[in-house]
């Protein structure tokens, strides 16, 4: 044992200061803050971080009368999530250099990102952060799991609004500001 480390032991015996109860057992007080007297090294002074930019959310509003199910999925898939009507999930802008993106998949359906059930996608790319731009796009895979609700996301230009839950034809990617709120509204 070297004697550094002896020296810590008998000061924090010396410190602890044993107090009996009624029932004679015995409890040791904390140790005061600041007993002990740490070997420090210099260290160098850190360098300053770069400077980021604030990070908008990606928002999802059920506005359904029925609970709605979403995974957030990146390098892993993170655990299921409900939303019961009138809850809102929020999560904020990260960058998933390895799988490009980031994919929010909702269902109806309890467990439906393993079903094959239908499942909307909310999918967002924040590309590199010095540019401050997030990518996003929204889709429909294995159905419509909103077909006859009004889906929108805003902002968005063009808009993206489906008056009944279906996408239409074509592309829906968009980009804006990193530091924006993307509003997903569902029914």
């Amino acid at each position: 044992m070297y004697i550094s480390s002896l020296l810590l032991l008998l000061a924090t015996l010396a410190v602890a200061r044993p107090t009996t109860t009624k029932n004679n057992v015995v409890h040791r007080a904390p140790i005061p803050d600041g007993s002990f007297i740490t070997p420090t090294t210099p260290t160098s002074t850190p360098k300053p971080t770069p400077s980021r930019r604030p990070h908008g959310h990606a928002v999802i509003k059920n506005n359904c009368d029925f609970s709605i199910y979403l995974w957030s999925v990146g390098t892993a898939v993170q655990a299921e999530k409900t939303l019961l009507p009138n809850d809102v999930y929020s999560e904020i802008f990260r960058e998933e250099k390895s799988t490009g993106g980031i994919a929010i998949k909702i269902s109806t359906d309890v467990d439906g990102l393993y079903t094959s059930a239908p499942q909307m996608i909310f999918a967002y790319n924040l590309s590199n952060v010095a540019q401050g731009k997030v990518w996003y796009d929204l889709s429909d895979v294995f159905g419509d799991p909103f077909e006859g609700y009004p889906v929108s996301l805003t902002p968005a230009e063009p808009q993206i609004n489906w008056a009944d839950g279906v996408p239409p034809a074509g592309s829906q990617v968009r980009v804006t500001k990193a530091d924006s709120n993307l509003v997903l509204s569902l029914c």
